[in-house]
């Protein structure tokens, strides 16, 4: 199993994250708020989308990711390789995504002499004290619409990207740096436009058990928020989503194709 499309993976999903790391929190409430621990955890977790991808494609297709230009494999065999990748990245996803939520969402302030301190200290206070509230399963809270989310979208974020790529690529060449960029870019718009809805699930399940629980799971979730807000509960934070998406995925694609041809 060829290692290089997961530490490729690995090294453009941490520079990915830099860039859209404030836009992620934007949509929430700090900044660079908690920015350390998803620089590292994101990381691998884009290791394990992009290795097992391009892996599942050489099963696929018994084509390495050198030999696809020249014979591109069907939009088929992308999906489900795509979705694959998504699956397996929402599993692993999950805990570390969790945690992030609630450090990003976290309103109190930074504790002052004789104030009340926040409620968690950092990620490994966050993780203790959800293990030892809500137990091991309270650290997947929110994992099957994540996987939910990510499995369809991930198949769509790479059909879009070799589609733009192999429509704007002369045959048998490698994609020029423009054209990487504009296919990362609209990839991940593509799947943040599919993907959103159950972000927004996603999201009010993680931060469902933080006091007291709400929702009995996705489907009980999905039909609460409908009946209080309506069906545009599900296209909340489309734009800032949007936004982000495209400078974040350029940069994971280009650095991710570079990195790949550099090594060989």
């Amino acid at each position: 199993m060829p290692v290089e499309e997961f530490v490729a993976g690995w090294i453009s999903g941490a520079l990915g994250l830099v860039l859209g790391h404030p836009f992620d929190t934007v949509k929430l409430l700090g900044f660079f708020k908690g920015m350390s621990f998803p620089i590292a955890s994101i990381a691998v977790v884009n290791s394990v989308l992009f290795g097992v991808y391009s892996n599942t494609l050489l099963l696929l297709t018994a084509t390495s990711h050198q030999e696809r230009r020249a014979q591109p494999p069907s939009y088929m065999h992308i999906f489900l390789a795509g979705c694959t990748g998504g699956f397996l990245q929402a599993y692993c996803l999950a805990p570390f995504d969790l945690i992030k939520v609630r450090l990003q969402n976290q309103t109190e302030p930074v504790a002052q002499p004789g104030s009340t301190p926040p409620q968690y200290q950092g990620p490994v206070h966050c993780a203790a004290s959800i293990f030892r509230e809500e137990g091991y399963r309270g650290l997947f809270r929110g994992a099957w619409a994540l996987m939910l989310r990510d499995t369809p979208t991930m198949g769509i974020y790479f059909i879009t990207y070799e589609g733009l790529c192999h429509q704007y690529t002369p045959e048998g060449q490698n994609p020029s740096s423009a054209t990487v960029l504009v296919a990362g870019g609209f990839a991940g718009i593509a799947s943040w436009v599919a993907a959103t809805p159950l972000d927004v699930i996603k999201s009010r399940m993680q931060m469902d058990g933080l006091r007291r629980r709400v929702y009995q799971g996705v489907l009980d979730c999905m039909v609460s928020s409908v009946r209080q807000e309506g069906l545009g509960v599900f296209f909340r934070g489309v734009t800032i989503n949007s936004a982000r998406a495209f400078p974040v995925n350029a940069v994971t694609f280009l650095s991710y194709e570079y990195l790949l041809r550099w090594w060989g």
